[in-house]
């Protein structure tokens, strides 16, 4: 068995906006949600800016009862997760439906809140005594756990981690289960809630955060710029999505993965190349099908060069047609939500025929050397997108989009 896998439905959180269509209006726009760090005012913070999810009120979503259940990673996830279903139509009363449907979540911290608030209470305040929900909260598994239970999916639910990769395994994942018959439906994607003092510390002293903003491909780029958020699609068979009348969004033609097998840092061209080109043969598509990447794009001065001479390898002369954007440039890099979050750039692109921009760019990086469709989007007929995710660790995952069939 080999089915068509089409998007039903897709729900968004981060720094640009409380769902979906906020979240690809602030793409579109090139509109920055990157600001001044906050809530950390006492501490003498080498990160100064982020892409935080502001004035988010988890009573506004959650009962007293569940939300001292849920880390904010959880939080997200739920809210995205509400969303897409709501999007797609599907009901889940159906006890045949809930059988038949897969959740897939990806993460690359997990709890980090409950993470942070537990040291702080044992090693700041001496106490022994940490909450009795802390473990539920902070696993790694817990959104996708919270997210089955929301909506009572018993079909194969798990989480996946493979850092900035994450969301992109778990798309892969949940794509192959509906794919092969193992699910009729499968809610996937990722979340991360990873701006807590102890999460910022360790990359403060990595020395790869921009100070200013995220400029990806740019002769300027000073580094990384991190966010928050979640982002979940609603896959489904394509025979299942027509026969109840479901509008569809996009097909999920394919995915490809790899892994450097290399450094546990510096990417590698030829890794991601092999991610990119097993994308495409998965998809059937050539080269020049491809109309519009969304890069990983963290504008690092070791990724934007390493990224661009992967597209080089994979799409050889036809790297040079293809328009490139990273919208980490607007809403950060939400770590293992990040390839959730882009997917709805990628879905955007699809469905009104226009490219969101690289944002804060500058001057073009001379070993930055494509079309980055820098600051202003562009109209432009799309047909196919790939997104890319390149971890590390060398753990690579590309997805590949088509405009609905």
């Amino acid at each position: 068995m080999n089915r068509r896998v089409v998007i039903t439905g897709v729900g968004a959180i981060c720094a640009l906006g409380g769902n979906a269509r906020a979240t690809w209006a602030g793409m579109r726009e090139g509109r920055s949600a990157i600001a001044p760090l906050a809530g950390f005012e006492d501490q003498d913070m080498r990160a100064k800016v982020a892409a935080q999810v502001r004035d988010f009120d988890p009573v506004a979503h959650f009962d007293a009862k569940k939300l001292i259940l849920l880390d904010r990673v959880s939080q997200f996830a739920l809210v995205a997760a509400r969303e897409a279903v709501a999007q797609s139509g599907l009901d889940f009363t159906q006890a045949d439906l809930r059988q038949r449907s897969a959740c897939v979540v990806g993460t690359g911290t997990g709890g980090e809140v409950t993470n942070d608030e537990c040291s702080r209470r044992l090693y700041g305040e001496g106490n022994p005594r940490l909450h009795p929900l802390s473990i539920v909260r902070r696993m790694m598994s817990a959104p996708a756990s919270q997210v089955s239970i929301e909506f009572g999916i018993t079909g194969p639910s798990f989480a996946v981690s493979s850092a900035c990769a994450s969301s992109n395994h778990a798309f892969a994942q949940a794509f192959s289960l509906v794919r092969a018959g193992v699910a009729d439906v499968a809610l996937a994607g990722g979340t991360e809630a990873c701006l807590t003092l102890g999460v910022l510390r360790a990359w403060e002293a990595m020395r790869v955060l921009s100070d200013d903003t995220c400029r990806p491909f740019c002769k300027q780029r000073r580094g990384l710029v991190l966010g928050e958020g979640a982002g979940m699609l609603v896959l489904e068979d394509f025979d299942h999505a027509r026969e109840r009348g479901a509008e569809i969004l996009a097909e999920f033609a394919g995915a490809g993965m790899s892994a450097d097998a290399g450094d546990i840092v510096l990417p590698s061209d030829v890794g991601a190349a092999r991610a990119i080109g097993a994308a495409l043969k998965d998809a059937q598509l050539e080269p020049a099908d491809v109309d519009y990447i969304n890069a990983h794009g963290t504008a690092t001065p070791a990724n934007d060069p390493t990224e661009t001479r992967a597209i080089h390898a994979a799409l050889g002369e036809h790297a040079r047609h293809v328009a490139v954007s990273s919208t980490k440039s607007v809403h950060g890099h939400a770590l293992g939500a990040a390839g959730a979050l882009e997917v709805v750039a990628a879905l955007g692109a699809l469905r009104e025929s226009v490219v969101p921009p690289t944002a804060n760019f500058l001057d073009p990086d001379p070993e930055c050397d494509l079309d980055y469709v820098p600051n202003t989007a562009r109209e432009m007929p799309v047909r196919a997108v790939l997104s890319n995710a390149f971890a590390f660790g060398g753990l690579n995952a590309v997805v590949a989009l088509k405009r609905a069939p």
